[in-house]
């Protein structure tokens, strides 16, 4: 069969490998689509400190069972499946508590283990253990389960922000996850939706798709006061930093109205990550701030079935649909920021 391995950062090569087999508490799953996401472009360019090469990439999987190993009664060929991303162990102090998205011995597809850039791969038993696949609902798509991933990331941190009903709420970033935020928020109730960006073309591209009530071009425009006057001065309730700056983060505290909450969503450079933060603003004018970090395989399922019942429709969202042996072609348009979600159809 043919895998994407990581081999160096700049080094991704299709290779030839052997077909894996199904060990115990295993499946084998022919590997239907495996999207890709800037984590994916990172560990290109940079590699991972949980990497150790070679290793196949791919971590937004979903495809069919075709062997199973002893001990994984249910599941058969023919199964169509998504895989999560993000294993939790189900056991240290914070999965007992019921936070399996900062446990403490996580494991990740296509970091620990190899993941699905490849025709064929086996699930881990640890996966199976924890509940991390799932079915996929009838009339989804392979190539729509493999956004389940990240709309579980989503999921998480819309929960911690606590979006509802006639929030007015604010998303920077306007690639796949600020898309997906957009329509989670509108599931959930929200008043209004508004986009930020800098990016004219980015911009203007996820609006079309996700209609947010207002489009901010940052790059020409403050955008706090932007939500400023489209709030009446009063600011938004939630805002949501889905892009991996400094600034949004930084303008959040100003454009959040009193009782505001902030979402922390997009994580910084791991060499820059300070910001400035006015203790007064939170202090007097209540705020939360909260960060958000992956999913839990309840997040997944959930993702699944909010997707199969269009509650929050995805499949507008994969812009590009590209053949394993050009992976790396779906990393630079990842990278380039021209599409919104890429996925290898492998």
């Amino acid at each position: 069969m043919k895998v994407a391995r990581f081999h160096a950062p700049g080094d991704i090569r299709l290779e030839d490998a052997p077909e894996p087999e199904p060990g115990p508490g295993e499946l084998k799953i022919r590997v239907r689509n495996c999207s890709t996401c800037g984590t994916d472009v990172k560990i290109s360019r940079f590699g991972h400190h949980h990497i150790v090469p070679p290793r196949v990439m791919g971590h937004e999987i979903a495809g069919e069972v075709v062997a199973a190993g002893d001990g994984t009664a249910g599941w058969a060929p023919g199964d169509r499946v998504q895989v999560i991303a993000a294993i939790p162990c189900g056991s240290c102090a914070e999965c007992s508590r019921g936070r399996m998205t900062v446990c403490s011995r996580q494991e990740s597809m296509g970091y620990h283990y190899d993941g699905g850039f490849a025709e064929y791969m086996t699930v881990p038993a640890k996966v199976l253990a924890v509940d991390g696949v799932h079915r996929i609902p009838e009339g989804v798509s392979f190539a729509e389960a493999s956004v389940a991933e990240p709309l579980a990331c989503v999921l998480n941190g819309q929960e911690l922000a606590r979006v509802g009903a006639g929030d007015d709420v604010v998303v920077f970033g306007s690639g796949p996850i600020g898309c997906l935020h957009v329509r989670v928020a509108r599931a959930r109730g929200a008043g209004r939706v508004f986009l930020v960006e800098l990016n004219r073309d980015r911009l203007g591209r996820a609006a079309e798709l996700v209609k947010p009530d207002a489009a901010i071009l940052a790059g020409e425009t403050d955008p706090v006061e932007a939500v400023k006057d489209l709030t009446g001065g009063r600011g938004a309730d939630v805002v949501i930093t889905a892009a991996a700056a400094h600034a949004p983060q930084t303008q959040a505290q100003w454009m959040a109205a009193p009782g505001g909450r902030i979402s922390f969503f997009g994580g910084l450079p791991k060499d820059d990550p300070v910001i400035s933060c006015d203790s007064n603003q939170v202090h007097y004018r209540e705020l939360t701030i909260v960060g958000a970090n992956g999913s839990s395989p309840a997040h997944n399922a959930r993702a699944l079935e909010l997707i199969g019942s269009a509650e929050v429709p995805v499949q507008d969202l994969v812009t590009h649909r590209v053949p394993l042996a050009d992976v790396h072609r779906a990393l630079d348009l990842v990278a380039r920021g021209e599409a919104i979600k890429v996925t290898v159809e492998p």
